[in-house]
């Protein structure tokens, strides 16, 4: 296996492996504080995109993570990044909240259920079956499909909850059209990510919990990889994949000193 370049810039998830259910993961603190000293530049993504950065630096900093919002990366960004590159100024029927929503108004789409150029389905924990029906019927009408994240489920104190790709499942079942997902593990999240930070792949690294998406988005973006197992992929489900991360490491505190 060809050497790498050293890491000049670093990408990582932030459920599973900064934080879970809500408290800081061990390490995740230093890690951060590590990044910034260092004037690396980063960025914490997230397939959620039910917050805008902003709410996330706050829910962050309310544990004790100090993460500047110009340095979070949601699947909402990322896909108003997509359609303004698609189809600047366009039209959308949404449903969301306002992550979603905010980052479409923020590149000048207009939110509309009449004859959109876009059905766009985001994260929300209030799914609405009359939203869900004119979703359905404008797609049937020629609106096209696109969903932040193919995420089936989310993670809750009470258990799992249907997410984005569930929901994406029912709406190609009814119209039989699948969406466009721009969020992880679709690499083009990833390299919008490090256009923001001028960052390039081959001197970049992911840090993620899950293979299917973070090591796989990571993976394909062309950057180097580590899984860490503080999230949802347990050591033995490694294997399983025909694909495999740079590296496996117990918590993001065992990547500190490579920072």
């Amino acid at each position: 296996m060809a050497e790498r370049k050293p890491i000049e810039s670093w990408l990582t998830d932030m459920d599973g492996v900064l934080m879970h259910e809500g408290v800081p993961v061990p390490g995740a603190e230093a890690f951060i504080k590590r990044l910034r000293e260092s004037g690396k530049p980063f960025l914490v993504l997230t397939n959620n995109s039910i917050y805008t950065p902003r709410d996330l630096h706050a829910r962050l900093n309310r544990i004790g993570l100090e993460v500047p919002w110009e340095s979070i990366w949601t699947s909402a960004l990322a896909t108003a990044q997509f359609l303004d590159d698609q189809r600047p100024g366009g039209t959308a029927y949404v449903i969301g909240e306002a992550g979603l929503t905010t980052a479409l108004h923020d590149i000048g789409y207009v939110l509309t259920d009449h004859s959109p150029d876009y059905v766009v389905l985001g994260e929300t924990r209030t799914y609405s079956f009359e939203a869900l029906t004119k979703a359905i019927r404008l797609i049937n009408e020629g609106a096209r499909f696109i969903a932040t994240n193919p995420d089936e489920t989310g993670p809750s104190p009470q258990g799992a909850l249907p997410a984005t790709g569930s929901v994406a499942a029912l709406i190609t079942k009814a119209t039989g059209v699948d969406p466009y997902f721009v969020g992880k593990p679709n690499p083009l999240m990833m390299r919008h990510g490090l256009n923001v930070i001028g960052a390039h792949s081959e001197t970049s690294a992911m840090i993620g919990d899950r293979m299917d998406t973070d090591v796989l988005a990571g993976l394909e973006a062309g950057m180097e990889t580590f899984l860490v197992l503080t999230g949802l992929t347990r050591p033995e489900e490694v294997d399983r994949h025909p694909f495999r991360p740079s590296r496996v490491v117990d918590s993001i505190a065992d990547l500190i000193d490579l920072v």
